[in-house]
């Protein structure tokens, strides 16, 4: 985390807004957008990275919510359903 400066902000109200605009826009003339990713392209990268993280949670949360009985019923009906197909020869 970067660390705050030691000097005391401007009295005037004008003078504090104008250095906070300029330390938050420093440096964006230099940056150019990334022209090579379209809309559609960076939407799923975003959605990719949404639904990782409910997953990472979603698995683990569903698991201790059920009961034992009916993990034990899905797990059956996994392995069922990996048996019941053909295996390529």
């Amino acid at each position: 985390m970067r660390k705050r400066s030691s000097s005391p902000p401007p009295d005037d109200e004008n003078a504090a807004a104008f250095e906070a605009v300029q330390r938050l826009t420093a440096g964006d003339e230099e940056q150019e957008p990334d022209t090579d990713m379209d809309t559609d392209e960076l939407c799923r990268k975003a959605a990719a990275i949404l639904g990782s993280l409910g997953g990472k949670k979603g698995g683990p949360a569903r698991a201790r919510k059920l009961s034992k009985a009916r993990r034990s019923a899905i797990a059956k009906k996994a392995a069922k359903a990996r048996w019941k197909r053909k295996r390529p020869k």
